[in-house]
């Protein structure tokens, strides 16, 4: 019959009084670094998986899950392709679009951007910029009116307000008796949108896609932008569609349009798990402190239990059960600590930053200003693992030492 009394010494070492108080206060410490270091890796990577929940969606917002490329033509018949599209029971939006480079003036500044030639009564389905406007109206971008919507940061570079006009710039040259002369065209500005995004707010101009045509000089889209059910399946849905539609057309979706942005996030995410999971790793170990101190003022009673019968492994899983036990009280408080952290540092940073009279994330320089938090119990569940882990390990040595006294050595000035 099994006989536990390895479990009941352990836990009663634990539990019992002292008499040296410095190891008392070595295993608080030890409990309470611990505790320290599972809190803060649990916040740290709530607040990384927020900023990459929120930045995930604002680029996602403007690029869509997925874009379908014609390798034949120009999209000749985008419409007809865009309804075979539709019919698969995930995609959720299609729409047309150009892109192209150009440069914008306005009163002696001159200004690169990015231009897109939308559909508007479409772009609804595969984007949110038309959410995202702070003045004029979407629905504003009516072909052959040559109206544009331009991004915030854009528009107070070249001091331009909704109703202003200015000059459009295409690389498109045309031949003239005086020679070679970039194409130009005066459009009206309908809207300012604001995404939150630099690359976005400072350099994306969006006009109609009859008005981009004509400016560009091209028969139909470039492609078309497709919007999944599922952002995390978009990859595999997105050439699942491709199959079906008959000709060469081929796919790119958003993981190969930012790889190496998100790659540059996880690899962020990965560093700061390491570099935190040193200070649970530091805390774990100073069970080693607190385990041999204990061994050394426990050698009489480890002898006696060796006296009558008590196996090497018996004393040794009796000090791992201690050091365990230290361990797995500092992983609950810090798990506790750090998910409640974690779920209302939105509300506690705005509260501090109002005490202090600063703010952490000014949005004159980070577009980001709030701290988000997203909290994943799938990390919750890897550091809890880790920290025990480490505690587990740190056992080992102190409890093989213990294993290891000789009784008559241990009671010979007893």
């Amino acid at each position: 019959m099994y006989n536990p009394f390895e479990i009941f010494i352990g836990l009663r070492y634990v539990r019992a009084k002292r008499r040296n108080h410095f190891i008392s206060f070595i295993s608080l410490i030890s409990m309470l670094g611990i505790a320290l270091g599972v809190m803060a890796l649990i916040t740290v990577l709530s607040v990384m998986n927020g900023f990459e929940k929120e930045l995930t969606s604002r680029i996602l917002g403007m690029v869509s899950h997925a874009t379908v490329v014609d390798y034949d033509s120009n999209f000749a018949d985008w419409e007809t392709v865009s309804l075979k599209i539709k019919e698969h029971p995930e995609i959720i939006g299609v729409a047309p679009y150009i892109e192209a480079e150009g440069m914008v003036v306005f009163n002696k500044k001159v200004k690169g951007t990015a231009i897109q030639g939308i559909l508007p009564e479409r772009e609804y389905e595969v984007s949110v910029v038309s959410e995202k406007l702070i003045s004029g109206d979407f629905d504003d971008l009516v072909p052959r009116e040559f109206g544009v919507i331009i991004g915030s940061e854009l528009a107070r570079f070249l001091g331009v307000f909704v109703g202003d006009k200015l000059t459009v710039v295409a690389p498109n040259a045309n031949a003239t008796p005086a020679g070679i002369l970039p194409r130009l065209k005066q459009f009206q500005v309908k809207g300012i949108f604001e995404i939150g995004m630099h690359e976005y707010d400072s350099a994306l101009v969006l006009m109609h896609i009859d008005d981009a045509g004509r400016l560009f000089r091209k028969n139909g889209p470039d492609a078309l932008r497709i919007k999944t059910v599922d952002l995390i399946r978009a990859p595999v849905i997105s050439r699942e569609v491709v199959k079906q539609i008959p000709g060469t057309y081929g796919v790119i979706d958003w993981t190969q349009q930012h790889a190496n942005f998100f790659r540059a996030l996880k690899t962020e995410k990965t560093v700061m798990f390491v570099i935190l999971t040193l200070i649970v790793a530091v805390a774990a170990f100073n069970i080693i402190s607190t385990l041999v101190m204990m061994v050394t003022d426990k050698q009489a009673d480890i002898a006696v239990l060796r006296t009558i019968g008590s196996s090497p492994f018996s004393i040794m899983t009796i000090f791992m059960i201690q050091g365990t036990i230290i361990g797995i009280v500092g992983i609950i408080l810090g798990v506790i600590s750090g998910v409640w952290l974690a779920t209302n540092v939105e509300t506690l940073v705005p509260s501090i930053e109002s005490i202090l009279g600063i703010k952490f994330l000014s949005p004159d320089v980070y577009y980001i200003s709030d701290l988000p938090s997203d909290l994943h119990w799938s990390d919750v569940l890897v550091i809890s693992g880790v920290s025990f882990l480490f505690s587990l390990i740190a056992t080992i040595f102190p409890a093989w030492r213990a294993a290891h006294i000789q009784p008559a050595e241990a009671l010979r000035y007893e």
